[in-house]
């Protein structure tokens, strides 16, 4: 972790970058419980794929116009989900030095190269299968 103060987790999110708020809340959380240890990439990869299915089950058996319906207990677990994925995606990518900003505009620039609108446009095709 770098010298610069760390915010208290319940205060992140206004003035500075959102990213770097977050990344060096969840490195001071991480710190004061002596969890640096666990946090290998290997390890934060794997409770990222747990966390993502926990979102997936979150929406298991429901219909497609029922998962855009949900009730506020059922909003509020994928709420919760999701913010689980972000925070340890975001720590990944503090272990392994990734600017997710950037890498994040780089995938949508290299996505728009893969799905050209006039060869994609109202398909759900890969874009090698075009």
């Amino acid at each position: 972790m770098s010298d610069c103060k760390k915010p208290d987790v319940k205060n992140v999110g206004s003035k500075q970058d959102p990213l770097l708020e977050l990344k060096l809340a969840m490195g001071k959380f991480a710190e004061e419980r002596d969890w640096d240890q666990f946090h290998s990439p290997k390890n934060l990869s794997m409770a990222l794929a747990s966390e993502t299915g926990e979102l997936l089950d979150c929406f298991r058996w429901l219909t497609e116009k029922e998962s855009y319906q949900l009730d506020d207990r059922q909003a509020q677990a994928v709420k919760e989900e999701l913010a689980d994925i972000l925070l340890f995606t975001i720590r990944l990518a503090d272990k392994l030095n990734i600017d997710l900003l950037s890498a994040a505009k780089d995938k949508i620039a290299k996505n728009e190269q893969n799905y050209p609108i006039d060869k994609v446009k109202g398909s759900a095709k890969k874009y090698n299968q075009y």
